[in-house]
Formats: structure tokens, C-alpha cells, sequence
């Protein structure tokens, strides 16, 4: 049972974040304050005050707002910390109340059909035009890549030396 709900958690963290980013997030922001604020967050008072929670989820919102324009390593960062911060809150409020778990269920489900980010563009790409001799890569955020392509020479030319 533990499992279950730390990995229900990771997924109210790993979605919660990626909403922080989205148009859908004013909406998404109030119902997660309710969730934390009817107490289920076993914090040392009964429960967090919902002004409180929503104070710090427009904090994170506005850290990730203020990173993505940036891009890099330190981006990815905040959102790493920024998820951990809510899978531990989350993991705290299944572990004080496992009732919690159908309401964070439903609450994800409502918040994002599918698993897919409801503010997530839905993408079909085809590589097409012959055989590509390098990578290809599809995604929304990328930093510090790099390709060693020495030795990979295509069909049909010699190797500059």
C-alpha cells in the first residue's frame, strides 16, 4: 500500500508542476488548495489554511514562469525541486489520511484526462525524406546536448580528413 501511494503522489507532483505552466493552472490552483486545505496534509495544526496553499503554489508557479524563460540546468532544477517539494506534501497527506487517495485520484483525472497535461499540445511528427544520418529528437525543453558523430560517414561519401 505504501508503494501505491508514493507513486500517486509522484504523479500529483509530476502533474501538478506541469499544470504550474499551463493556462488551465488559475483553475487547477484553487481546487489542489482545497485538497491540502480540508486537512488532509496532517500538518501539525489540522491542516493547512487554503490562503497558505495557495500562496505557495502561486510562488512555485511564478519560480517555474521565471525559469522557463531562462531554459538550462538551473530551469530543470526548480522544477526538480519544485515536484519534490509537492510529492512530499502529497505523500504526507495520503499517508495522514488514505482516504485522500480516491479525492487526489479523481482530482487528477479531472485536472488531466488522459496523463497528458491538459495544457500539453498533442503532437504526431514523421520524420520523412530518406534515411536521416543524424539524431532526431522531438520534446519542449532541451540543454547541454551533445552529439558525437565522428565516424558516422552516410552511404555514398568518403570521410573528410
Amino acid at each position: 500500500m505504501e508503494a501505491e501511494l508514493t507513486a500517486l503522489a509522484a504523479s500529483g507532483a509530476t502533474t501538478l508542476v506541469g499544470l504550474m505552466v499551463t493556462d488551465a493552472w488559475s483553475q487547477a490552483r484553487g481546487r489542489v488548495a482545497r485538497f491540502f486545505a480540508r486537512g488532509a496534509d496532517g500538518g501539525g495544526d489540522g491542516g493547512d489554511d487554503m490562503t497558505v496553499v495557495d500562496g505557495e503554489l502561486r510562488r512555485d508557479a511564478e519560480e517555474l514562469a521565471a525559469g522557463a524563460g531562462e531554459g538550462g540546468p538551473s530551469a530543470d532544477a526548480a522544477v526538480a525541486v519544485i515536484e519534490e517539494r509537492w510529492r512530499e506534501r502529497l505523500r504526507v497527506a495520503l499517508r495522514a489520511d488514505p482516504g485522500a487517495a480516491d479525492e487526489l485520484r479523481q482530482l487528477l483525472a479531472e485536472l488531466d484526462p488522459g496523463g497528458r497535461g491538459e495544457g500539453a499540445p498533442r503532437v504526431h511528427n514523421s520524420v520523412t525524406g530518406g534515411t536521416q544520418y543524424g539524431p532526431v529528437i522531438q520534446g519542449e525543453r532541451f540543454s547541454g546536448l551533445t552529439f558525437d558523430m565522428r565516424g558516422v560517414v552516410p552511404p555514398g561519401s568518403s570521410p573528410e580528413r
